[in-house]
């Protein structure tokens, strides 16, 4: 008889993404807050995300993660609460399983637990388990039988490079790398180049739409921004190669960590991967051309899914769904010594 209350739990700089057993589904929120010059909260999770690059000074759009960790505890307890009593989200004294990058600290992976435990959620019981593993699970793999797979996940605010074997992280690394840091790169050449200036958001949907695909069309792209020389709103065709060349050192400084990485591994998993490839996860791998790109640039395969960004809290279904996979998340008050 399924459990009641059960929850799995991704909680990505941008969005919270969740499973719930209960109701087998899975729903999500943008992991964002609106306060005012007081403090006081405004709106929470899609709400204040539509306020974003709108509001005057005196508010104020909160995003409580960075780089995959709780940054602003006291914003987070309030989208939390606000999805409590929404009613038809979380329920009170749940058990959660959340996904975690691998190298979290001590203290940043008491930062979760307690977000569970000691606030309203009131939660029962709390797991981990290494967000790469998670999405290995998400993405169709049979991790506790394999002998070596190599999952890369392009986040929001980070890379997250995984090497699994037998249901267990062999080594793993957190690069400060992801679309929002992407975005910055586009703003801040669009106003080198052009005396134009766009938001993030703006940025991003440019990127999304462009992507990295060797494209010699020499094709543009209509924005709007603010004219930098006059002070005035408008519109401006962008080439699509400047978004590239935005992107272009990024981007190798990526594939440099997944080859370093598979450096690293023993020789019978390096391998496996050589043979097999390496799966890509996350929202950023959506972005058009990117597998061709990592595959070009590494000459390994590339695997994805059609919705990578889904694949953690897919990942996170399985787990909490199938009793084998659930041994492999972990108690955070039974196994403190994992994380030392």
């Amino acid at each position: 008889m399924a459990k009641h209350h059960v929850y799995g739990i991704d909680l990505g700089s941008y969005e919270i993404k969740v499973y719930d057993l209960e109701k087998d589904n899975i729903w999500t929120e943008k992991n964002v807050v609106a306060v005012d010059s007081s403090g006081a909260l405004l709106a929470v999770g899609d709400h204040a995300f539509a306020m974003y690059e709108k509001t005057p000074p005196d508010i104020e759009v909160v995003f409580p993660m960075h780089e995959g960790v709780i940054s602003d505890f006291q914003h987070i307890q309030d989208l939390l609460q606000y999805l409590l009593d929404a009613g038809s989200t979380f329920a009170a004294g749940g058990e959660y399983t959340i996904a975690v990058p691998a190298d979290v600290t001590e203290l940043e992976k008491r930062a979760f637990f307690d977000l569970l435990v000691h606030s309203s959620a009131k939660a029962r019981s709390v797991k981990v388990i290494e967000r790469g593993v998670a999405d290995a699970i998400g993405l169709g793999l049979d991790v506790q039988r394999s002998d070596g797979v190599f999952v890369a996940n392009f986040g929001g605010e980070t890379l997250e490079l995984s090497v699994i074997a037998a249901g267990g992280l062999v080594f793993n690394q957190r690069l400060p790398i992801g679309g929002r840091v992407m975005d910055r790169l586009i703003v801040e050449r669009v106003r080198h180049h052009y005396n134009f200036l766009i938001g993030l958001t703006t940025a991003e949907k440019l990127r999304m739409k462009v992507g990295i695909k060797d494209d010699r069309s020499g094709r543009t792209v209509k924005i709007a921004g603010r004219d930098l020389l006059y002070g005035v709103p408008t519109v401006k065709q962008i080439p699509a190669s400047l978004v590239r060349a935005s992107l272009k050192d990024l981007l190798e400084q990526c594939v440099e960590a997944i080859l370093s990485l598979i450096e690293r591994t023993p020789p019978e998993i390096h391998r496996i991967i050589l043979n097999d490839g390496i799966y890509v996860a996350g929202g950023l791998a959506r972005m058009t051309g990117l597998p061709q790109y990592i595959n070009r640039a590494t000459g390994l395969h590339v695997h994805t899914s059609r919705k990578p960004e889904m694949c953690s809290v897919r990942g996170l279904e399985q787990i909490v769904k199938l009793e084998e996979l659930n041994e492999l998340a972990y108690s955070m008050e039974e196994d403190t010594e994992r994380w030392a």
